[in-house]
Order: C-alpha cells, then sequence, then structure tokens
C-alpha cells in the first residue's frame, strides 16, 4: 500500500514541477529588461620575451646584497660575509683553514680594491663580476642551420 502512495505523491511532484516550468514563461510580447552589454578591453599584446635587467640594474642589485651597512662602500669581511657562510657548512673537521679555502676571493678583492683603501665603491666592485656569455640564438626545431657569413 505505502508504494502506491510513494507512487502517487512522485507523479504530482512531477506534474507540479512540469506546470511550474511550463507556467514561468513571459508572453511573446513582453520585453525582460536586459543587463548592459559590456564590452572587453582589448588586452594589449603580449611581449615574445620577458624584458631582461639592464646591466646596470643587475650591477646594482649585486652591489646591494654585498653593501650590508649601506654605506655605498663594500669592505673585505662584507666582501667575504657570503664566503664565511659557505666555509662554515662545509668545514666539519677543521683541517681546512677559512684562509686557504678563500684565497682566491681576497685575491679577487685585492685586486679590485685599485686606491688600497681597503674597501671598494661600485666602479671597484664592478670589476669583480663575472663575465657573461652572450645568449645564444634559439632555432625552432628542424629548421635549416645557418651558418655566420665568412669574412675575407
Amino acid at each position: 500500500m505505502w508504494r502506491y502512495l510513494v507512487g502517487g505523491v512522485g507523479a504530482l511532484a512531477l506534474v507540479g514541477g512540469g506546470v511550474l516550468i511550463l507556467g514561468g514563461r513571459t508572453p511573446a510580447g513582453t520585453v525582460l529588461a536586459q543587463a548592459p552589454k559590456v564590452v572587453p578591453a582589448t588586452p594589449e599584446p603580449l611581449p615574445e620575451r620577458a624584458p631582461e635587467a639592464t646591466v646596470k640594474t643587475r650591477e646594482e642589485k649585486r652591489f646591494g646584497r654585498y653593501d650590508k651597512d649601506r654605506d655605498g662602500r663594500i669592505t673585505r669581511d662584507e666582501y667575504l660575509a657570503s664566503r664565511r657562510k659557505a666555509y662554515a657548512k662545509l668545514d666539519s673537521d677543521g683541517r681546512l683553514s677559512f684562509e686557504e679555502w678563500s684565497a682566491k676571493t681576497v685575491a679577487k678583492f685585492t685586486g679590485a680594491d685599485r686606491d688600497r683603501s681597503g674597501t671598494m665603491d661600485a666602479a671597484e666592485f664592478a670589476t669583480t663580476a663575472v663575465k657573461r656569455k652572450p645568449a645564444r640564438a634559439k632555432c625552432p626545431p628542424g629548421a635549416p642551420r645557418q651558418e655566420p657569413p665568412e669574412e675575407s
């Protein structure tokens, strides 16, 4: 008996839902208020490559990383601070002294300090930068390789 009751309630629910759906239509002559059309802004085309930092900007950032006290000069201790951290991680048995391990860095500092003041200014510090190789042009796969023109 309960099956007939549940089936009847389900049938009434379906009929009621159909009436609500079909009865909710607007007459053909009625105009609904429409939302204004939003015209998307045309985005600017993105560059093919991200712009690279200029050499000056890159060098200024590098100088700022070394100049801990922000006085515009890099002392020997400031220059060797990053090397001391690396040395502390490596030297577990104490066989190698810091002076032996950092001899190349100390020589680089001494060579860059032209006025022998014990500090480097931005121009002197720029001489310690690692020389970068120019970026190679990337060719698409399968493209024929072009040789540079021969000089005569």
